[in-house]
């Protein structure tokens, strides 16, 4: 077993737990928005055909994605910025000390916490009340927390969020304390921190990255290396607690790239 000490504890680097959704372009995936699925295709040019069933040389497809709609993406404050940003500049580190919980969302009859639109009677809230029980006081060190939203099943992996199903979301409250936490990068099993149709508010996103109601500036305060992980998924099995998480994206030049969040269990030293 190879072990890697840190601060925090130990690490056992030969046991990582991978938390993203695998994109299967030839079967179901999960999608947001009902947008069109993500496709791969054999590139052809000419005589050229990139797909050895075909005579090929090789195989090369065309990929085409939306990483915000399609699967498992990270993103940045260019999300909602005229000035474009780039996740690969937002993210600089490579490891971070993580802490993973579970919360059962609730009802808004069960809360008095606000969101920027009315509620639907039949939405689920992930409010501050359920965060602060379910975050330790002692929990200062993690720079990333992790949210796994129950009842939890691999059902997730393919499902689709449209106007039909909503998932749960976030209160203004439950927001605001996870920057209060100094939580640097938050990974969640859902399309969006912010209800899925919201008008466009994207009330949520803009006070993680500390950017004003309704603007599409970035300010002095501007909270601009902080990244938010949507669409992941965590196995039951996998132990609420403390992680090293190692969140892995493509080097795009974009406000969001597909991405891999793996998850190395941190033991007591």
């Amino acid at each position: 077993m190879v072990e890697v000490i840190l601060d925090g504890g130990r690490v056992n680097v030969e046991e990582p737990t991978d938390v993203s959704i695998p994109l299967n372009f030839a079967g179901r995936q999960p999608n947001a928005y009902g947008v069109e699925p993500a496709s791969s295709a054999a590139c052809e040019y000419g005589e050229l055909v990139g797909d050895t069933r075909r005579g090929g040389s090789c195989n090369f497809d065309r990929i085409t994605l939306i990483p915000h709609c399609n699967g498992t993406h990270t993103e940045c404050v260019g999300h909602i910025t005229n000035e474009r940003i780039s996740v690969r500049d937002c993210l600089r580190e490579a490891f971070v000390a993580a802490l993973l919980i579970s919360v059962t969302p609730c009802s808004p009859a069960d809360t008095a916490e606000s969101y920027s639109i009315p509620y639907a009677a039949d939405d689920r809230l992930i409010t501050f009340e359920l965060l602060e029980k379910a975050i330790s006081a002692e929990a200062t060190d993690n720079k990333a927390l992790i949210i796994r939203t129950m009842p939890n099943d691999d059902r997730k992996m393919t499902r689709s969020y449209d106007a039909e199903n909503i998932p749960p979301f976030f209160t203004t409250e439950g927001v605001r304390y996870i920057v209060e936490r100094g939580f640097k990068h938050l990974l969640v099993d859902l399309p969006s921190i912010d209800r899925l149709f919201d008008h466009g508010k994207l009330s949520n996103h803009r006070i993680f990255w500390s950017v004003e109601p309704a603007s599409f500036e970035t300010r002095e305060n501007t909270r601009r290396e902080n990244t938010i992980t949507e669409l992941i998924y965590v196995p039951t099995v996998v132990e609420d607690g403390a992680y090293l998480l190692n969140l892995q994206i493509a080097p795009f030049e974009s406000d969001a790239s597909p991405s891999r969040p793996i998850l190395f269990k941190m033991k007591n030293s």
